[in-house]
C-alpha cells in the first residue's frame, strides 16, 4: 500500500508499505479521510523519531474483520480513536482516561496517512465508533480534534452566558468558538495575528475577533461592561499569549491551556497578583476519552457543529507534501483533509 513518511515538515515522500495484516480481534480500516493536526507539524516533538507516518484524525471503512469480533462488519463506516484507555487504572476510575498509562502506550498501525489501516484489539473495543449514513468521512474525520475540544471546555467548567476568549484561532481554536457558541456563552471572543484566520472565527460563531497585538483586556472590558472573560482558551503556544491570557481573566474566572508550547518555554506567575483573593483557576487538558469521541460524533451528526465548514483544502495522499507544508505555514489554510483512496 502507499503511505506519505514524514521526515520532516518539508520532506514527505509516497512510499509503498505492505498492507498491514491482521489478528483475532483485529480489524482492517480502508482510511477514507485523515485531517492534518496541528501537532503533527511540531517538529521538535518528532523529528528525533523520523522517519514517520503520522496521521490520528482518521475515518473509513472497515474491509475485513478478525476472528471473534461480533460489534463490528465489513463495509461499517467508522471513526478511530488511536489512543484508548485500560478503564480500569487509578486515573480512568476518577474520570481522566486521557492520563491513563495504556492510553499513552496504544496506537493503531501504522498511522492515518495510508490506505490501509490497523486497528489493534484494544482499538476495536473501545475506539470504534460507527458513522451515522448522513454523516461524511471528510466530517466524520473532526471526531477526534473535537473530542478534544469537548473535554477542554468540560474540565474548564464552561458555564451558560460566560465570556469565554480563544487565544489563537488556528484549527483547534475555530471548534472551540463554535463549541463554545453552541453550548450558549454569553460572549464568544477569538485573538490572532493572522486577519484570515480572524474572518474564518466571525464567520464561524464569533462575536468578535481581536487581533492579538491589540491591548485585550481594554478592549474587553469596553465590549463586557467593564469586566474581563470568565474563561480564557489558550490554543497558541507563545508565552505572550499565555501572559495575555493572564492579565485578561476576571475574578472567579478560569484559564484552560489548550496548546503546549515549545521546550523550555516559561511564563512566571504572580503568584500573589493572580491568585490571591481572586479565585482564578488554571487547567489543562489532554486529547479525549471514548465518551468523548462518541458525544463529539453525536455533535457532528446532529449538525450542532458544522465541521464542514472549516475544511480549506481536500487533497490525495499523493500531495500530503503540500498539505503539511500549508498546515505548518498556516497562512491561508484551515483544516487540510488527506484523502488516500483519491
Amino acid at each position: 500500500m502507499k503511505v506519505a513518511m514524514w521526515y520532516n515538515n518539508r520532506d514527505v515522500r509516497i512510499e509503498e508499505k505492505p498492507t498491514p495484516k491482521i489478528g483475532p480481534g483485529e480489524v482492517l480500516v480502508r482510511v477514507e479521510a485523515s485531517g492534518i493536526c496541528g501537532s503533527d507539524v511540531m517538529e521538535w516533538y518528532r523529528i528525533d523519531r523520523a522517519p514517520l507516518i503520522l496521521g490520528h484524525e482518521v475515518s473509513g471503512q472497515i474491509i475485513s474483520v478478525g476472528e471473534g469480533v461480533k460489534r463490528y462488519k465489513e463495509g461499517d463506516r467508522v471513526a478511530l480513536a488511536h489512543h484508548v484507555p485500560c478503564n480500569t487504572c487509578h486515573y480512568c476510575l476518577s474520570g481522566h482516561h486521557t492520563v491513563c498509562e495504556t492510553l499513552r502506550k496504544t496506537n493503531f498501525d501504522p498511522g492515518g496517512f495510508v490506505e490501509y489501516v490497523r486497528m489493534p484489539a484494544i482499538n476495536v473495543d473501545r475506539g470504534l465508533f460507527v458513522i451515522p449514513d448522513h454523516v461524511s468521512y471528510e466530517d466524520a474525520s473532526f471526531v477526534e480534534p473535537l473530542a478534544c475540544v469537548l473535554r477542554g471546555q468540560r474540565i474548564a467548567r464552561m458555564q451558560l452566558g460566560s465570556t469565554v476568549i480563544v487565544i489563537g484561532a488556528g484549527i483547534a481554536g475555530l471548534m472551540h468558538v463554535m463549541l463554545a457558541h453552541a453550548l450558549g456563552a454569553g460572549k464568544v471572543i477569538a485573538t490572532d495575528l493572522s486577519e484570515y484566520r480572524l474572518e474564518a472565527a466571525k464567520r464561524l460563531g464569533a462575536d468578535f475577533a481581536i487581533n492579538a497585538k491589540e491591548d485585550l483586556p481594554a478592549r474587553l472590558r469596553e465590549i463586557n461592561h467593564g469586566l474581563l472573560a470568565d474563561l480564557i482558551i489558550v490554543c497558541a503556544g507563545a508565552p505572550s499569549a499565555i501572559a495575555q491570557s493572564m492579565e485578561s481573566v476576571e475574578r472567579g474566572g478560569t484559564i484552560l491551556f489548550f496548546a503546549t508550547t515549545n521546550p523550555g518555554a516559561a511564563t512566571p506567575i504572580s503568584m500573589n497578583e493572580l491568585f490571591w483573593r481572586t479565585e482564578i483557576t488554571l487547567t489543562s487538558s489532554y486529547g479525549g476519552s471514548p465518551g468523548d469521541y462518541q458525544a463529539a460524533l453525536d455533535l457532528i451528526g446532529a449538525k450542532t457543529i458544522p465541521v464542514h465548514q472549516m475544511i480549506s483544502h481536500r487533497l490525495p495522499l499523493a500531495k500530503a507534501g503540500l498539505g503539511f507544508q500549508l498546515v505548518a505555514e498556516g497562512h491561508n489554510s484551515l483544516k487540510v483533509i488527506i484523502e488516500p483512496q483519491k
